[in-house]
């Protein structure tokens, strides 16, 4: 948002053209009062935007003079329609110099630099307006060495230039050039000075900028503001009350600025008595001091106000709405959302983030939708929520959607949203196309570069993230922790071993990163996984802080892949000391004890979680067809196509049983007979999804099965046959990685 000095420096810019714009010289204009009042209709019409009714009076006329043709195209370009003014400009028999200033002003404002810039050059006559036009167009469109150009050719400057160009180095944040602009020359008024200071202010230079304000030879209310506003914003609270005190006017943005500068330091209580002694308060004073106290989570105080609130806006509403989400009373926050009287974007935003970032994602979807619905144009935050939402529930298709509409309004390949399309892609399983949103976008950042390398480590595909890590550092991105636990983790779900074991030696001295227990946590489950338990205990040992319950769990969990009950004892025991309610750890060791065959351990343990009220998660699995989510459960009869799912499991067993396939009974934890173990193997819930899938989902096309547990053994050669039977690329994405089945072979390679 602009500076109240710069914002004032653009429209002085500027209003010269718009006198000409909308008040055409009817002094100049042939003296018949016929054609005077026709002229004058058309500019009336055009100002309450009645452009019909204007162009109907145009074309009725019998005789029309330059003034009419000018108010039809600057009536065109002040209600958004440059095509009509473009093609009334064109049609034109006889243009003056204000048909041409305007027309080159409503292409510059319009983005169309190109055409702009060829009608200036076309121009039979230039004046100052046609110039400063020019310059104006660039500076707003960023091209601030075109704009200098344009003003070092400009044969007679007027202080519109000085100014202009000024404005554009310090909106551009070229505060040096704007600095050396400044002093090449001596005349400036209050304007400029204003807005060179505002322009360091936001650079965070206040010693620059108070300089500034010390050397002016005059200072108008936007002055004292702007320092006021820029020591109150950075926390130099004493100087901000001190130039407060000494200000000879204050105004309502004088005031504000003092109760917006203790609410960001979280000084409520001064705001407070600030925002009582004002004398006039506006709706940006209420809303500063709103937010204040839902900022200290004083709710009921910042609901007393808003009730309170005289002159409520659209942003007061959402300053609430936003503050009850953040604090958990999301039905309150929904309450005020279907009370608005109006809404915005951020309005809509607000609701949405709140459900999403509770959890209520299903919530935050259906919101989505009925935005749409009621025609709000959602803008990049809510796009980025909502593919946050789309990666948590596995909305792939939906996903597909918004990233179909995000390239349809452009904003797609910046680093915001598009780190937010990439993890989407990660985390429902498209992996190639995460590559491509990774390749395409233009100003990657650390977190771009952490993300595909997760994403490819948690696919399984270790080596495309370690390449993605050496292309990283040839980019000149240091890496930081995020990333090498990434690469860590690459390592571990690719078994290797000696690579890993040199990025985590080696990274203190070549990335200056102090490991850290994730780190560790990383090291001992691929040494764990590798077998070689003990080397992972000296490691635990050796680390220098004590181990924490992800640490003795992947312990655990290496202990159960090798049966090894006296190392899982002591890592559970550890576990359940930090996290007595971790059900996972309970599970897991229910699951060492059975795979021993000690039933007895198995029923103590279930008794214990019984006792201590703590229960087992129950597995599920779900895969998307249609934009619909089909879950299930193991052994489940509820789906509508049960028969159909059950039948063609039987089909495929007789078929594994072909290609050489055993099932593997001792892989069902549970004391029962062997038989029984087999059916329950048949019918887990993984299994289900992936007939469902094979059968509703088009072949060629990739089938994704989500589940919220770790895939079991029988279910990971199970699903690798059938790949290899069907011929069809089967995706599972359990609470730990994904699994890319292919040809009978899966990218984990039986590594995991």
């Amino acid at each position: 948002m602009l500076q109240p000095a710069t914002r004032l420096l653009h429209t002085t810019s500027i209003r010269p053209l718009s006198k000409q714009l909308l008040r055409p010289n009817f002094q100049k204009s042939i003296s018949d009062s016929k054609i005077v009042q026709w002229n004058t209709a058309i500019t009336n019409y055009m100002r309450t935007a009645q452009c019909d009714s204007a162009l109907r009076i145009f074309q009725s006329m019998t005789r029309r003079t330059s003034v009419s043709w000018n108010a039809m195209i600057s009536g065109y370009l002040f209600n958004h329609r440059f095509n009509h003014a473009r093609q009334m400009f064109d049609k034109m028999p006889n243009r003056d110099l204000v048909s041409w200033n305007v027309m080159i002003n409503g292409c510059a404002r319009n983005g169309n630099l190109g055409a702009a810039r060829k009608l200036f050059d076309q121009m039979p006559h230039r004046d100052a307006v046609s110039w400063n036009a020019m310059l104006s167009g660039y500076a707003q469109n960023g091209y601030v060495e075109e704009a200098r150009m344009v003003f070092d050719r400009m044969p007679n400057k007027n202080s519109i230039s000085w100014n202009g160009i000024l404005a554009a180095y310090v909106q551009n944040g070229r505060i040096e050039d704007a600095r050396k602009l400044f002093e090449s020359n001596s005349v400036w008024d209050v304007i400029s000075w204003n807005c060179l200071m505002g322009g360091y202010v936001r650079k965070k230079k206040l010693v620059d900028a108070r300089a500034l304000f010390d050397r002016m030879p005059m200072r108008d209310e936007v002055s004292w503001n702007t320092m006021i506003s820029g020591y109150a914003q950075n926390g130099h609270l004493s100087e901000a009350h001190k130039l407060f005190d000494e200000s000879p006017v204050k105004d309502v943005y004088t005031w504000t600025a003092m109760v917006s500068g203790y609410v960001q330091n979280g000084m409520v209580d001064e705001a407070r008595r600030v925002f009582d002694e004002m004398p006039v308060k506006n709706s940006v004073s209420w809303n500063a001091i709103i937010a204040g106290y839902l900022q200290c989570n004083k709710i009921n105080v910042a609901k007393e106000l808003f009730d309170a609130m005289p002159c409520k806006n659209v942003s007061s509403w959402n300053t609430m709405i936003t503050g009850f989400a953040q604090s958990g009373f999301i039905d309150l926050a929904r309450d005020l959302f279907e009370k608005m009287p109006w809404r915005d974007c951020i309005s809509w935003g607000a609701i949405i983030s709140g459900y999403a970032h509770l959890g209520h994602n299903e919530e935050a979807l259906s919101l989505f939708v009925e935005m749409k619905r009621n025609g709000e144009k959602a803008n990049r935050s809510i796009f980025s929520c909502i593919l946050s939402t789309c990666a948590e529930t596995t909305a792939l298709e939906l996903g597909y959607q918004l990233h179909g509409q995000l390239v349809k309004v452009g904003i797609g390949s910046g680093w915001y949203v598009g780190n937010a399309l990439l993890s989407m892609y990660c985390k429902c399983g498209n992996i190639d196309e995460a590559n491509v949103i990774f390749e395409e976008i233009s100003d990657k950042d650390i977190v771009s570069w952490n993300t595909i390398i997760a994403g490819y480590a948690r696919h399984g595909f270790g080596k495309e993230a370690l390449r993605v890590f050496e292309s990283m550092k040839r980019s000149g991105v240091k890496p930081d922790e995020v990333t090498m636990v990434g690469v860590l983790s690459a390592c571990s779900h690719s078994g290797l071993v000696d690579r890993r074991t040199l990025y985590f030696h080696t990274m203190n001295c070549d990335y200056g990163i102090t490991t850290n227990s994730k780190h560790y946590t990383c090291m001992i489950d691929l040494l764990g996984r590798a077998g070689r338990l003990d080397d992972a205990q000296n490691l635990m040992k050796n680390m220098p802080f004590e181990p924490d319950a992800a640490t003795w769990g992947a312990l655990l969990g290496a202990s159960r892949i090798y049966g090894n009950t006296e190392l899982g004892e002591k890592a559970a025991e550890m576990v359940f000391q930090m996290e007595p309610d971790n059900a996972g750890m309970y599970v897991l060791l229910s699951n060492l004890y059975a795979a021993s065959g000690r039933w007895g351990d198995v029923r103590a343990m279930r008794l214990k979680m019984r006792d201590t009220g703590i229960k087992k998660v129950p597995g599920y699995s779900w895969v998307e067809v249609q934009n619909k989510i089909h879950v299930f459960s193991v052994g489940d009869t509820t789906h509508p196509d049960t028969v159909r799912i059950y039948g063609y499991l039987e089909e495929l067993d007789f078929r594994l049983k072909q290609e050489g396939y055993i099932s593997s009974p001792k892989l069902v934890l549970h004391d029962v007979e062997e038989e029984e173990k087999e059916h329950m193997l048949r019918y887990h819930s993984e299994k289900l999804a992936v007939a469902f899938g094979i059968l509703n989902i088009q072949g060629g096309r990739p089938i994704r099965v989500f589940k919220n547990l770790r895939v079991c053994a029988d279910c990971h050669n199970v699903i690798k046959h059938i790949s290899k039977i069907v011929g069809r690329l089967i995706i599972v994405r359990d609470s730990h990685r994904f699994h890319h089945f292919r040809d009978g072979i899966c990218s984990c390679g039986d590594y995991w």
